[in-house]
């Protein structure tokens, strides 16, 4: 290996070159050629996800795999950049190097840096600042401004009330939060009232007054320290594993599921969180 070159440099190069061959317009792939920027974005949201869910379940033996798959969406983008002059794999690499070195002066210090950051939340505070002086010069003002509209909306929340916060916009402690909630339920079913009598004038209205609701729910959320992303597919995937119990108890009583009265399927329900109690 000539001095100077990485293992590193040797696996990206093949990964690149695929790249490309999917992409030649007389011998490549016909799906990949369709691709642009836009048509992307998708699958690049459920590879994401997809790492997310390997390593939710601790499933380490895919999420290498998974990695990959990801890490295939960024050299994507790249080689479409590439084929219009904007950019390539190396520029990716050296803009993400030259943000971490700038944004970590306690690790990479320069002669007009402070290495003397020990703790975490002096690191944090350095990095909020070196965010906000990059927003600065972007002519990003507002503590807002770069935070992704494409998000998903439970960690958009989540993101804006933690802006906010760091300049005092908001509560001192949970009391006022949880009042805040019971507040939105009330708003929420003042409109859902009318939905009988005059479905078209209320539904936006109480779609108006939801979301209220579920950002004040997300607010509760941060302050008791619990990311209500992850809570949310927690309790999706509890709720899934016990309607199946639901399933399993239906087929065993010799009547499809949807021969039950609710009583019944009340019943089985309550009886496999017992059995889950009990393990």
């Amino acid at each position: 290996m000539p001095k100077g070159q990485s293992k590193t440099d040797n696996i990206i190069q093949p990964l690149l070159t695929i790249m490309e061959k999917l992409r030649d317009p007389e011998t490549g792939c016909p799906w990949d050629k369709q691709q642009n920027f836009k048509t992307i974005v998708p699958f690049t949201l459920e590879e994401a996800y997809e790492v997310a869910d390997a390593i939710e379940q601790a499933d380490f033996d895919s999420l290498p795999d998974e990695l990959g798959d990801l890490l295939f969406q960024v050299v994507f983008y790249c080689q479409l950049a590439k084929e219009q002059g904007m950019f390539d794999f190396s520029t990716v690499v050296e803009k993400i190097c030259d943000k971490l070195t700038r944004r970590h002066p306690h690790v990479f210090p320069t002669d007009n840096t402070d290495s003397a950051l020990v703790s975490a939340e002096k690191v944090k505070q350095s990095w909020d600042a070196i965010k906000q002086s990059e927003r600065e010069q972007k002519q990003q003002f507002s503590l807002l401004a770069d935070i992704p509209v494409t998000l998903p909306a439970m960690n958009r929340a989540i993101k804006i009330q933690k802006r906010v916060a760091k300049v005092g916009f908001d509560w001192p402690d949970l009391a006022p939060v949880v009042a805040k909630v019971h507040e939105e339920i009330g708003e929420v079913m003042e409109e859902a009232k009318h939905l009988n009598t005059e479905p078209e004038k209320y539904h936006e209205r109480v779609v108006d007054e939801m979301g209220d609701l579920l950002f004040a729910v997300a607010n509760m959320a941060r302050h008791l320290g619990v990311e209500p992303e992850q809570a949310l597919r927690q309790a999706n995937q509890k709720f899934e594993r016990r309607f199946r119990g639901v399933e399993a108890c239906a087929e065993q009583s010799g009547k499809s599921i949807d021969e039950h009265s609710l009583e019944e399927l009340d019943a089985y329900w309550d009886k496999v969180k017992q059995q889950e109690k009990a393990k």
